[in-house]
């Protein structure tokens, strides 16, 4: 090969790596801004709609039974029957929500004091209520023993503070499009105050209602 050959061939090749080059550009450059556009889109979608989180509301709650006893050989074991009505509504205009195994469960100051009880799960539209009333149970659950003095003391004064949370799973539904599940948390607090005596002749127990016409829940989504 002469030294023309050489210098004529050095040029192409260096022409056809800018070609290589700028093509790779372009093609970064429309990988870029494609993305950008879905994102933009997806913010536009998120601002219009902004789905906001339900909001629960506790309406009722009774007190059957609430006794601290032994079973067995333990001591400080509680049982206690509570009968509650929550309500959730969807506030949004534009948004659905799948509702998906939720449960509700009765604590006394943080510790869980019944087993939890399954809500129906279902479908709400726009703006639409639904209403759960279960029934709460708990059967010699184990109490520390400074809550046990407490709840004795919440006893003897007829005053009582008890949290009927919520607890399960979601979906966003917009138009045809469902989302992926998020994680539901509500925390509903009853203040609760002696206003009848209830019994089989046997014996009466103090029986516990809601005073407040509605208490709001705090949600976390």
């Amino acid at each position: 090969m002469s030294a023309k050959d050489s210098d004529n061939q050095e040029p192409c090749g260096r022409r056809h790596g800018l070609r290589l080059r700028l093509r790779l550009r372009h093609l970064l450059t429309g990988l870029l801004l494609f993305v950008s556009l879905i994102l933009l889109l997806i913010l536009i979608i998120w601002l219009v709609l902004r789905p906001s989180k339900p909001k629960l509301y506790l309406q009722a709650v009774s007190i059957y039974q609430l006794n601290v006893t032994g079973c067995g050989a333990a001591p400080n074991l509680l049982t206690a029957v509570l009968q509650t009505t929550l309500s959730s509504r969807n506030p949004n205009d534009r948004v659905g929500i799948y509702y998906d195994e939720l449960r509700a469960f009765a604590a006394f100051k943080g510790q869980r004091i019944t087993a939890a009880a399954p809500l129906a799960a279902g479908y709400q539209g726009h703006h639409d209520v639904a209403v759960w009333s279960p029934y709460l149970y708990g059967a010699c659950v184990p109490l520390a023993p400074y809550l046990a003095a407490a709840l004795e003391e919440a006893r003897a004064t007829g005053l009582l503070l008890v949290e009927v949370e919520v607890e399960g799973r979601l979906r966003w539904k917009v138009g045809t499009w469902i989302s992926g599940h998020y994680r539901l948390q509500a925390n509903c607090p009853a203040f609760l105050t002696v206003s009848n005596r209830v019994g089989n002749g046997a014996g009466e127990t103090p029986a516990f209602r809601f005073q407040q016409q509605l208490s709001t829940c705090t949600v976390d989504v």
